[in-house]
């Protein structure tokens, strides 16, 4: 059995580890923290919920503490660990933190969203490691307020999610920024050949492990489809939350305008929620997303900004009140639930508006998921497909389903138009 002793780490990384309550490295960790420690450069790809972030928070933490100098002098951005979203950010300079806890090793986070001058202050105190999103990154270098010049190690999290919201040309920009001679680690959920493009041009001849089949959901996860008209969708959410006595749902929606504008109805309906977005300011995303940790707030409606951004421990149910436009972002959604080996439950709200994106989806899962009509709720088979906006990094064209003429099978309640076979059926019949 392979043991966090075994790599050969400090024993304050140990001590870390060990009281986070954690004594078996994830099979990412397994792969990439001998790598790291070697000084190769590394392409990942890992499913969210894996532990990859430990997977180059600790070696990363050996290598800076092992060549640390104490010379007195001001400390100097050693290692730079860049994502797409605040929350990631949070979430991995937390985690650099907690590892690095008994270490001589100092770290800030930076991104957007909140006032830049806190922030200038703590780069002038000196950092050893910095977690960063792009555009604020880049904001500090327009003003010289940060010294990448002596970076060592370049870290690239969730690779893919920044190229999906446009961030190639930041990072271009960022790179340009860094010394030749360091170590770069790309960790992404996909490799598609923009991220295989990326990499040839950052990294020299890469270590590359692959921990899970591409766009593959977790087993603990069960999936299923409840086939309803577009105007009882939340009438459905409300009485499912109330009916099931659920506690704590993280609902996605395709727009920021869905979003709002689901939370103040679940609200109407006496169902505590909050909207979580880019458009939000950052001091109401922390709060909201502290609120729905401590159980102050039942529901959490959120953009695909959250689909990676979100770490929360134990968290039962998903909820696809809308299909992504972007099968991927099916799986990163329903990757919230299910992590470190807990079980989970994604429910997916489907009109016949979104029958070519659940198709789409199908076919990326290799697998028909199964569809429950719920009683009460049938489908109205005269209802006509509409056309569904797809804005997407900034393409405006609209995509009606292939399949506005498709029934959803017998449409009894309680009833599967397929033949799926999920260990998970049993559980299912709670619906008819």
């Amino acid at each position: 059995m392979i043991s966090f002793e075994s790599f050969g780490l400090s024993t304050e990384l140990l001590r870390a580890v060990s009281e986070q309550g954690y004594t078996e490295p994830t099979p990412v960790q397994q792969q990439a923290i001998p790598h790291i420690l070697e000084g190769a450069d590394l392409m990942a790809r890992a499913q969210t919920g894996t532990g990859k972030t430990a997977g180059f928070t600790l070696p990363l933490l050996q290598r800076l503490s092992v060549s640390q100098k104490n010379t007195g002098h001001r400390r100097a951005v050693r290692a730079l660990i860049l994502t797409p979203t605040r929350e990631l950010a949070a979430q991995v300079e937390e985690s650099v933190t907690t590892y690095g806890k008994h270490l001589p090793l100092k770290s800030t986070v930076i991104f957007g969203g909140v006032k830049i001058n806190p922030q200038i202050m703590k780069l002038r105190m000196g950092v050893d490691i910095l977690v960063a999103t792009p555009g604020r990154l880049l904001d500090h270098a327009g003003q010289k307020t940060v010294d990448l010049s002596k970076v060592e190690f370049f870290v690239l999290d969730e690779a893919d999610r920044m190229l999906d919201m446009g961030f190639i040309h930041d990072i271009k920009r960022i790179n340009a920024l860094l010394p030749k001679q360091r170590q770069t680690l790309l960790f992404s959920a996909t490799f598609s050949d923009e991220i295989k493009k990326l990499a040839t041009g950052f990294l020299k001849t890469p270590k590359l492990i692959e921990i899970a089949r591409h766009n593959t959901p977790s087993e603990l996860v069960s999936q299923v489809i409840h086939p309803v008209d577009r105007n009882r969708k939340r009438a459905l959410l409300s009485w499912m939350i109330g009916s099931k006595n659920w506690k704590q749902v993280l609902v996605f929606t395709r727009t920021k305008h869905a979003a709002n504008r689901l939370s103040k109805q679940l609200s109407q309906d006496g169902i505590t929620a909050s909207a979580i977005h880019g458009n939000k300011s950052q001091a109401a995303r922390t709060r909201a997303l502290a609120e729905f940790k401590t159980g102050k707030v039942r529901v959490l409606v959120a953009t695909d900004i959250a689909a990676r951004g979100l770490d929360i421990d134990q968290l039962p149910h998903v909820v696809n009140f809308e299909l992504p436009n972007v099968p991927e972002d099916y799986v990163h959604r329903i990757g919230r639930t299910g992590r470190a080996g807990n079980e989970g439950e994604a429910v997916s709200l489907v009109c016949v508006d979104e029958l070519q994106h659940l198709k789409n989806i199908e076919s990326l899962v290799k697998r028909d998921l199964p569809k429950i009509v719920i009683p009460g709720y049938e489908v109205d088979p005269t209802i006509k497909a509409e056309i569904i906006p797809n804005g997407r990094n900034g393409n405006n064209k609209k995509t009606l389903s292939k399949h506005s003429n498709y029934r959803w099978g017998n449409n009894r309640p309680g009833t599967s138009n397929n033949r799926s076979t999920s260990k998970n059926s049993s559980r299912r019949q709670q619906f008819r």
